[in-house]
């Protein structure tokens, strides 16, 4: 039976009289510390260029490649515009080419996410506040589980995945990447670290005296704390859902059912093949559409994220 944890049981014990541990020290008069400076590298100033390039310049390609037309993409550099500015009529042809299927795959995206990246994450708040504020048998096991399923990546999981989904009739339905998405190891353990150290127990123990449910205690007192927490693993598990390739590329059949990014693939490889009605334009500028939403959130949220990143890395 799980119990929660009271301040008394994390409060340390007072040093002995006399032994002078916890005492704090005093710096002799004169002295200051002055921390030295770091020495500049010049290789790694080298690194972090070619580190800054290579981020920087696929974006840069991509942006500027999405304003040409089929004929600019093979009569211009690939890093400077065309002669025609033709972003606006490839967007418009994106969206509508073959019966508008790019905004099928679009809401597609969006519902794995809503439900996929939610889901992962009000979970992982939940799991991390009961691991973090309440004591049960077993708790170092699942510590250890939770430790191990982060480091197992998750194409391992995709063929048994599929495997036992095919078994259950839920291959090629939006059930067979919203359920596995919902498992976020990585969200788990950071919100369990986040919480161990964003909520006082003091403050729970003082909603319980005034008579505060449990759940009350949760929602009201400790969910408000959890706020950067909350949406760093949202951002990550976002991503994660956004990104997701391999899963629905052996879980899907049905293109009405396909994510963002494996339509972009299915258009690529129609753009290469010979005869292919779909032109290399319309790939471009449909990758840019689909990072454009996950850089406005990352820019949006971005004091949050780092927030939530750096809490808990350091305890007082």
């Amino acid at each position: 039976m799980s119990t929660p944890l009271t301040a008394a049981a994390k409060t340390p014990a007072a040093p002995a009289a006399g032994s002078g541990k916890g005492t704090p020290r005093l710096r002799t008069p004169g002295k200051k510390h002055t921390p030295g400076r770091p020495k500049r590298s010049v290789l790694l100033t080298v690194l972090t260029g070619l580190m800054l390039l290579y981020t920087v310049v696929p974006l840069i390609w991509l942006v500027i490649s999405a304003t040409k037309t089929q004929e600019g993409l093979a009569d211009s550099s690939g890093l400077w515009f065309a002669d025609d500015f033709a972003l606006w009529s490839n967007i418009s042809d994106t969206f509508t080419y073959n019966d508008g299927i790019f905004t099928r795959w679009l809401l597609n995206t969006l519902l794995y996410v809503v439900l996929g990246a939610g889901g992962a994450t009000f979970l992982a708040i939940l799991g991390g506040y009961a691991l973090a504020k309440f004591d049960f048998p077993g708790k170092r096991a699942v510590f250890a589980t939770v430790i191990g399923a982060v480091a197992v990546p998750g194409t391992a999981l995709a063929v048994p995945t599929f495997l036992m989904f095919s078994k259950m009739g839920l291959t090629d339905t939006p059930w067979a990447v919203i359920l596995p998405s919902l498992v976020s190891p990585f969200g788990l353990y950071l919100m369990w670290v986040f919480a161990t150290e964003a909520i006082p127990v003091e403050l729970l123990e003082a909603a319980r005296v005034d008579g505060a449910s449990e759940a009350r205690t949760f929602f009201q007192v400790a969910l408000p704390l959890l706020a950067p927490g909350i949406v760093t693993v949202l951002l990550f598990t976002t991503v994660a859902t956004w990104n997701n390739y391999f899963l629905p590329l052996i879980m899907l059949k049905d293109p009405d059912w396909y994510p963002l990014t494996l339509g972009l693939s299915a258009w690529n490889s129609q753009a290469e093949t010979i005869g292919g009605d779909v032109i290399f334009n319309l790939v471009i500028t449909g990758s840019l559409l689909t990072i454009v939403p996950l850089i406005a959130a990352f820019l949006l949220l971005q004091k949050y994220w780092q927030s939530g990143l750096a809490a808990g890395s350091v305890k007082e």
